[in-house]
């Protein structure tokens, strides 16, 4: 089944001639238009940047220190104490 066309959204850019020539060559190289081509090379910078702004790397030797906390915990601080006892008599009284 055919795609519907669903662009409503309209979004104007200026670039500088010979930034435009190279996206030109790279739209016809890929046999696409130049408004497609942007359009694609647009959302997926996006999602890159989303994926690297909400996905946590951690090397192997964090991953393992991380795992360790949440496995065995260090025992509270006093001010740690103190906070739960203040937020205990706000929320539960």
């Amino acid at each position: 089944m055919a795609q519907e066309n669903t662009r409503t959204a309209r979004l104007e850019a200026r670039i500088a001639p010979e930034a435009l020539a190279i996206v030109k060559r790279a739209a016809e190289m890929e046999g696409r238009s130049v408004s497609d081509f942007i359009v694609s090379a647009a959302q997926e910078a996006a999602r890159r940047t989303i994926e690297e702004n909400q996905v946590i790397r951690l090397s192997v030797e964090d991953q393992t220190r991380f795992v360790d906390m949440l496995l065995n915990p260090p025992e509270p601080t006093a001010a740690l104490k103190r906070a739960k006892a203040a937020h205990d008599a706000l929320i539960l009284k």
